[in-house]
């Protein structure tokens, strides 16, 4: 099987270099940067550097662009693709995307997955991408109506080639919805966390709750732009559900409230313990 991989940054230079390490399929790179081409070949994350006309002979094509971009490439080369072939994308927003390339595809007789490899890094490019950065990670595939079946069980049997633990099988809507949550909400409350005057104080007093709420803080302002408003209905949804329960808390803490600040704590911890049991 021939794939090429659109876009060598962390996520598709990590795909390329997990599918050249556990599988023998031949794997074509395309990026802007020449120079990260010439790194893909020299670490052989890559069989060949992938020109428009490559794109006709392989039977997977992985698009691992920012939101935008992902949908201008598909729609542009949704001609250029294989016939029968499979495009997915790796956006952290589903909706959009598939509103945007499943109807296009499927009349261009391509078939359309779209797909969330749920792993990544503080740190972006091709340089810090790795052969192993999906293992015990879950891989997001959202079927629709037009959606042949065929492709998810072919990018389910792919994924689990390649590395990922567990696939999950989502609506693009319900998808959105859970990822407001378990991904958007906590870089945003780790943004707004860093940007406490105390910053500047915090040297020498603070350890691992301090490093673990705001690893990501560090991020990509123009992918997350997109992807926050690319899903602002649910993002606000949780956005105003965190900010009525910090209400509670500065609330009673204010107040001196002992018993219903108690209360509050050991319902998150309840909960906490809960979601453990979910992994």
């Amino acid at each position: 099987m021939k794939i090429a991989v659109i876009g060598l940054g962390l996520i598709g230079g990590s795909l390329a270099k997990a599918i050249k390490k556990n599988t023998d399929e031949i794997v074509y790179g395309m990026d802007i940067s020449g120079s990260t081409i010439a790194s893909a070949l020299s670490q052989e994350a890559i069989d060949a550097a992938a020109e428009a006309d490559s794109l006709k002979v392989c039977d997977v094509v992985i698009v691992a662009l920012h939101p935008n971009e992902t949908i201008d490439f598909i729609l542009k080369n949704k001609d250029n693709f294989k016939k029968g072939g499979i495009v997915i994308d790796c956006c952290g927003v589903k909706q959009s995307i598939v509103d945007a390339l499943d109807r296009p595809l499927a009349d261009a007789g391509v078939r359309f997955l779209g797909c969330h490899p749920m792993a990544g890094r503080e740190f972006s490019g091709f340089e810090y991408s790795l052969d192993n950065l999906f293992e015990k990670a879950s891989f997001i595939m959202t079927p629709t109506d037009l959606t042949k079946m065929s492709a998810v069980r072919e990018i389910n049997a792919l994924a689990y080639r390649i590395g990922f633990a567990k696939c999950v099988i989502s609506s693009p809507s319900e998808h959105d919805e859970i990822i407001a949550f378990t991904s958007q909400l906590a870089h945003v409350v780790s943004s707004a966390y860093i940007k406490s005057p105390s910053l500047d104080k915090q040297a020498g007093f603070s350890a691992g709750s301090f490093k673990d709420l705001t690893r990501v803080a560090k991020l990509n302002a123009d992918m997350w732009t997109t992807l926050f408003l690319m899903n602002s209905d649910a993002l606000v949804k949780e956005l105003d559900h965190i900010i009525k329960s910090l209400s509670d808390y500065r609330d009673c803490i204010s107040a001196r409230d002992a018993e219903t600040l108690h209360r509050l704590l050991a319902e998150g911890t309840a909960l906490k313990e809960k979601s453990n049991s979910m992994f």
